[in-house]
């Protein structure tokens, strides 16, 4: 196998017309693959079946500070929930509130609350155009909530490091109508960078023209590990203090690929006057979350070192799938020089970067042969990759012997794709 940049007309001709047959032979096959979502396995969401046996009809249904767990109140979650996300994030447990089985959700009702509510300034729905900044690539749902509430968005070319800071702090400092960033600062969706020393620093000093700017720092992969080296991120709420920006930062975290995505626990991390702010939302929207739930997640861990040896568990699972994958990007990729990729410590994406102009085309010659991957796009702003070159794959959800089938179409098909290019450009 050879660089494809090397090889003539002829050479690349017969190049496509080896890999059209192989495409067509997968095409026969009838496949049914799916690498879309970063989701949990079978595997991974029987680990925590126990989980359901840790209350029965024996269960006193009570906690360290609610008389019945089964009943109305504890707006801000159960002292022992708190307690134990509180260990996960490394804050406080005063400066929790333990939501939902969802994340997502807690930073959709944060973004709301900003924008009927304001924080200390008026609403951000009542100052006009107001404007978010998002690292790309990044995480298609954090653009979906923005998008949802009419925020224009900036692209902010993402570096080894994390964000480009020199532009970050060039924007917020000279623009008032910027209020806000998205982060994932560990194992970023979809490359799985995480953010440098320097980069937390940076952040944690901004000094925004807008007085209501806020960091969203999305911790979703805070404790994903998939190697004997995992990467250290800095605590953004030890810098903050530093620097005298307390209500900077909300920061977010969840079970959702630690136990079951559909029934985990959530929290929100913040300072005194951020959780009040959001106290006041929430009040009017719930009398309290499901503190069965929580209970189960603390009766099921007992606390943060028995969360850590749960995710060995899942290490174990995840490991084999993310080695394959990268085995397989380099041995089919490499030696063509048709794509880029990271290669992550852990949580759930591999990043590839196909030829420009070529995302699209590799997604969709893998849908037409029975593998759905996110959509070309999906990772920038708006669905609007500049270069049409970034695709995530997810290696989590597939069977082991499926995900190695749908690597296999993919690997052919971002050949393909590249072939065509460099013939059209002949």
């Amino acid at each position: 196998m050879a660089n494809y940049a090397q090889m003539d007309k002829a050479r690349l001709t017969a190049e496509h017309e080896t890999l059209s047959r192989q495409y067509a032979e997968f095409q026969a096959l009838g496949l049914s693959l799916n690498m879309a979502r970063g989701k949990p396995g079978a595997e991974q969401l029987a680990l925590s079946g126990g989980m359901l046996d840790t209350l029965c009809a024996a269960s006193d249904f009570h906690s360290e500070d609610c008389p019945d767990i089964r009943n109305y109140g504890n707006l801000a979650g159960t002292i022992s929930a708190r307690v134990l996300l509180a260990s996960i994030m490394d804050v406080d447990p005063e400066n929790i509130f333990v939501g939902g089985n969802s994340s997502l959700n807690m930073m959709f009702d944060t973004i709301a609350c900003l924008m009927e509510q304001g924080a200390g300034e008026k609403p951000w729905n009542q100052q006009g155009a107001i404007k978010f900044l998002c690292p790309a690539p990044g995480y298609d749902r954090h653009f979906g909530i923005t998008e949802y509430f009419g925020i224009d968005m900036i692209p902010v070319p993402m570096t080894p490091e994390g964000p480009d800071m020199d532009m970050v702090e060039a924007l917020v400092s000279q623009d008032s109508s910027i209020k806000g960033i998205w982060c994932t600062p560990k194992y970023s969706n979809p490359q799985g960078i995480t953010y440098s020393d320097e980069t937390v620093r940076r952040v944690a000093a901004l000094k925004p023209a807008a007085k209501d700017f806020r960091i969203m720092w999305d911790n979703a992969y805070i404790i994903h590990n998939i190697t004997d080296t995992p990467d250290r991120l800095l605590n953004i709420f030890d810098e903050v203090k530093k620097t005298g920006n307390e209500d900077l930062v909300f920061e977010f975290c969840s079970t959702s690929k630690i136990t079951f995505p559909g029934a985990g626990i959530a929290a929100v991390a913040a300072s005194k006057n951020n959780l009040e702010l959001l106290t006041r939302r929430y009040k009017y929207q719930t009398i309290g979350f499901d503190k069965l739930n929580m209970e189960r997640h603390v009766l099921f861990f007992k606390n943060k070192e028995g969360v850590m040896a749960h995710m060995q568990k899942h290490r174990a699972i995840l490991e084999p799938r993310f080695r394959m994958v990268l085995s397989r990007l380099q041995q089919e990729l490499a030696p063509c020089g048709v794509a880029s990729w990271t290669e992550p410590n852990g949580g759930y994406f591999v990043s590839v970067d196909v030829p420009e102009g070529c995302a699209k085309r590799v997604v969709s010659l893998c849908k037409e042969a029975g593998v759905i991957l996110t959509g070309a796009g999906a990772t920038y702003p708006y669905g609007k990759d500049p270069k049409d070159s970034n695709i995530r794959l997810a290696p989590t959800y597939p069977p082991v012997e499926e995900l190695e089938k749908a690597m296999d179409v993919f690997c052919l098909c971002v050949r393909l794709a590249a072939v065509e290019k460099l013939l059209s450009a002949m």
